[in-house]
């Protein structure tokens, strides 16, 4: 139970600034180093989730912060 409030707190955070993104296809303001080492992170924990069969990681970590990084490489 914990670990799913803190998958959804953790994840729907990027939520505001992937919509922002999206609407202004606007990255300045967003650091690419930052992002690199945010979305390799999330990755880890997705692939840990698969490992371990916790289906909190896999979902929390699948998909939000790569779309401010994909979003921050197609705007530059």
């Amino acid at each position: 139970m914990i670990g799913t409030i803190a998958a959804v707190l953790t994840t729907s955070s990027f939520l505001p600034q992937a919509i922002k993104v999206i609407k202004t296809k606007d990255t300045k303001g967003i650091s690419l180093i930052m992002y690199l080492m945010n979305v390799t992170g999330i990755f880890l924990w997705f692939v840990y989730g698969i490992l371990i069969h916790d289906g909190a990681l896999i979902v929390a970590n699948g998909i939000t912060s790569s779309i401010i990084l994909i979003c921050k490489l197609k705007y530059k």
